[in-house]
């Protein structure tokens, strides 16, 4: 048979694609074990970050290389750079044989088929009837004990530094009978988490009559037999409804875990960022879920030097980010994206106020995740083993938090997907360590 290869770069909805067209291909390709040998090469691209585009665009250029040695391999690229470029990456590199869009990655096979046959093709229409497929994941492929489900796709918000609905189009439920018998057969092979996916799964629903809520379906799948965990990301805090944050406190299987993106502290960035919310709204939105999970764990993402932002507004996330305490987040420098409406703002910061400032975040952000980290000594956590840990003879795993624990077992023989006891005993920057503690 032969091969195929895919690199994916960027976000849980991009791993989840790929894990979507590896599958669709397996029916008549083998898993290449390089690059370099494989028939076919899929690079499922990223346009939210720049550096993720670069990457991407760096492996295509070896991959010239590639198809100059061998005429016959099929490139693709596909996800939100296909889609947000289209014909003009054949044109830029006549060697790509197949650009296919989010929505079109169902139609994967049949375009490989046409490529071997000379027939290159650009599929990258976004059409405002689309419908998610009901596709059940191979069990046999992917993590044996956890699993991304995708609840929706696209996005409806239009903020200023972001191409997502000129990517992945506007926002579509699918169905929740097709969310619930996914989940039913995942559970069924032995998958014990589960995180749900979507540009803003707050929204979920919101398209469709015959849908549920977002928490209304988060309940609904908590009643499936053998699962254990749920998860779900992202979440736009102006969506954050008191019936979601009601699910972390009454729903035991909803892990007490949330990424609520942030961006900024500044009402007026927030403001041009077309967030719909004010940093007084985003501090009540944590108030709630506090109120509802004292310990819940709170994760954000933030972005600084936004064309305009002032020393002052700067400040602002700063007193933010002491106020909330965040257990972790990503941060980044603004960067210009394609055709957002940012990127024709005049009034940018200049790119070494934007380094100074992000290593001034970061670095404050650090000392925060690790007082965070520091609050878990002593204590005892349940986590699920995921594999083997940094040290001789530990593993590691994650707690319903999510963070990462590296642990001294009590016994031999503990396998990927068992639930246990552990008591932390140190904090690291980034992860826990501790000991198994036996069952009494």
């Amino acid at each position: 048979m032969p091969t195929a290869y895919i690199e994916t770069f960027g976000c849980q909805m991009n791993e989840r694609d790929s894990e979507i067209m590896a599958q669709l291909l397996a029916a008549e390709h083998e898993v290449a074990g390089s690059l370099e040998a494989a028939d076919v090469v899929v690079v499922n691209t990223c346009t939210i970050r720049e550096k993720a585009e670069q990457k991407a665009f760096s492996l295509l250029g070896r991959l010239r290389r590639i198809k100059e040695r061998r005429p016959e391999v099929v490139v693709v690229v596909a996800g939100c750079v296909a889609q947000q470029q289209g014909g003009a990456i054949r044109s830029r590199m006549p060697y790509v044989d197949v650009v296919v869009g989010p929505q079109e990655i169902y139609r994967l096979p049949e375009l490989v088929d046409q490529a071997r046959r000379r027939q290159r093709r650009v599929a990258t229409e976004l059409r405002p009837d689309f419908a998610i497929p009901t596709l059940l994941p191979d069990l046999r492929r992917g993590h044996p004990h956890k699993r991304f489900v995708t609840i929706m796709q696209g996005c409806n918000n239009f903020c200023t530094y972001c191409v997502v609905p000129y990517t992945r189009g506007r926002e579509i439920s699918r169905p929740p009978a097709d969310v619930l018998a996914e989940v039913r057969h995942l559970a069924g092979g032995g998958v014990r988490e589960i995180t749900l996916l979507g540009q803003n799964v707050n929204s979920y629903g919101q398209d469709r009559e015959d849908a549920c809520s977002f928490a209304a379906l988060i309940r609904m799948l908590a009643e499936v037999p053998g699962i254990r965990r749920i998860r779900f990301t992202t979440s736009h805090p102006k969506d954050l409804s008191d019936e979601l944050v009601a699910c972390f406190a009454e729903v035991p299987e909803l892990c007490p875990h949330i990424h609520l993106p942030v961006q900024s502290g500044s009402d007026r960035v927030l403001a041009r960022m077309n967030r719909k919310y004010t940093a007084a709204r985003y501090l009540e939105r944590v108030a709630a879920l506090r109120q509802a999970v004292p310990d819940i764990v709170i994760t954000t993402d933030v972005i600084v030097g936004f064309p305009g932002e002032t020393e002052e507004d700067f400040a602002a996330t700063m007193r933010l980010l002491d106020e909330v305490r965040f257990h972790g987040a990503f941060s980044f420098k603004y960067s210009d994206r394609p055709n957002a409406p940012a990127s024709r703002f005049a009034d940018k910061v200049a790119e070494e106020e934007k380094t100074r400032r992000l290593a001034v975040l970061q670095k404050r952000q650090e000392e925060i995740a690790l007082a965070r980290l520091r609050e878990y000594v002593g204590q005892q956590v349940e986590v699920m083993v995921e594999g083997e840990g940094r040290g001789p003879g530990q593993a590691s795993g994650r707690t319903a938090g999510n963070q990462i624990v590296n642990f001294t077992p009590d016994r031999s023989g503990l396998r990927p997907g068992e639930f246990v006891s552990v008591r932390i005993e140190e904090a690291c920057p980034h992860s826990l360590r501790g000991k198994e503690v036996s069952p009494s």
